[in-house]
């Protein structure tokens, strides 16, 4: 798995758990829901997550290897 990926499931495991928690426990966990959104938004920008960070130094790799003849 590569970094792009993993970040796009990271994200949406992270909301859907945020907004559980909302639901189930206490509303205030909306504010992590927001705190993901502002994230993703400013890393469209940006192209820069702390998640990335994390994952990179981790040994995440950021793209597949190249295949040759195509």
């Amino acid at each position: 798995m590569y970094i792009d990926r993993l970040l796009r499931l990271i994200a949406g495991t992270f909301t859907l758990i945020s907004l559980a928690l909302a639901h189930y426990h206490d509303p205030r966990w909306l504010w992590f829901t927001a705190f993901i959104g502002l994230n993703l938004l400013q890393s469209g920008f940006t192209n820069w997550c702390p998640m990335m960070t994390i994952l990179d130094k981790l040994g995440v790799p950021k793209l597949p290897p190249r295949e040759c003849g195509k």
